[in-house]
């Protein structure tokens, strides 16, 4: 089996600064733990940016850019900038900061979706910023817009004007087919890396029967030049990781995806979780994939080739 690409996603767009202390929201914070998080073994890191004063999701590149120079400049891990950004934001916002940095690599999500989020703001108690109970709250009408024409923008945008790479989310079985379409058209080329997300309410529930489907649809839809992540949100994060990377595939964890390191137990940090699967992941048999590795694995351009 190949090396295993771990990636680490930091912050996101979901979790809100009241549910854990240990959330990255400042750019001294997003280096921090990134650069930890790559020290214990993430090859990858998928990044959000957040407005340092609220804790908000930030779209402004700015906010991008007060981190990430200084993260290429301590890590050697492969920067994975989102297109996806957080629901509530236009394509021409989510697009600003990754059409500036021009990197290496940027998540793509498959499809227009239900995005709901308000079952978490049962949890709290005490919040910490006065937008995030509205925010949790409003997800019960929230669609996350990405078309068919919103897609073959950013593959276009990022893919064949800055030479970005992808990490395809598919979130369904509609998302595999969507991603084998812009195959058949030429906008997408191998190799192909597929992020399978489970357990965010609106997309697949965290059952190991849909992570069977889901790799087998792949391998009929994608043929045999691809490879399959996978994500899964909350408590099943690690049980998840360990199938994908028995299975020979390759794992995301990070504090967007799950605030826990165990039950009933907040992360310290995104490297706890990095260095928890990669003690699953060696366990196993198989060892991380260095930041050199992931280049070559996924065709990418080159650190040197961006504008960070």
């Amino acid at each position: 089996m190949a090396p295993v690409l771990i990636t680490c996603a930091l912050t996101g767009s979901i979790h809100t600064p009241s549910m854990s202390p240990h959330l990255p929201v400042t750019p001294d914070e997003m280096v921090a733990q990134g650069t930890a998080a790559a020290e214990a073994g993430a090859a990858i890191l998928h990044l959000h940016a957040r407005d340092p004063e609220t804790g908000r999701p930030s779209a402004d590149p700015a906010h991008f850019m007060a981190f990430l120079p200084r993260l290429a400049a301590g890590t050697e891990a492969v920067l994975n900038l989102s297109t996806g950004g957080s629901a509530v934001m236009s394509l021409d916002e989510r697009l600003a900061a990754p059409k500036q940095a021009a990197p290496e690599m940027c998540s793509l999500n498959m499809g227009t979706m239900n995005f709901a989020l308000y079952p978490m703001a049962e949890r709290i108690a005490d919040w910490r910023h006065d937008w995030e109970k509205p925010f949790l709250e409003g997800s019960d009408d929230l669609v996350f817009k990405n078309t068919p024409r919103d897609i073959a923008t950013v593959l276009r945008e990022m893919g064949e004007t800055r030479g970005a790479r992808f990490e395809f989310e598919c979130y369904d079985v509609s998302h595999l087919v969507m991603l084998a379409h812009f195959l058949e058209r030429g906008l997408v080329r191998p190799p192909v890396f597929v992020q399978f997300v489970f357990g965010v309410l609106g997309g697949m529930d965290a059952h190991p029967d849909n992570l069977l489907h889901m790799v087998r649809t792949a391998d009929r839809l994608l043929g045999r030049d691809y490879a399959f992540s996978v994500l899964a949100a909350g408590r099943h994060q690690m049980r998840f990781a360990a199938m994908a990377a028995g299975m020979g595939g390759h794992v995301r964890v990070g504090l967007e995806d799950s605030l826990t390191i165990g039950p009933g137990e907040l992360a310290p940090d995104n490297a706890a979780q990095v260095a928890k699967v990669r003690r699953i992941v060696e366990e196993l048999g198989r060892r991380p994939a260095t930041p050199a590795e992931a280049r070559e694995m996924l065709g990418l351009k080159g650190a040197a080739a961006t504008a960070i």
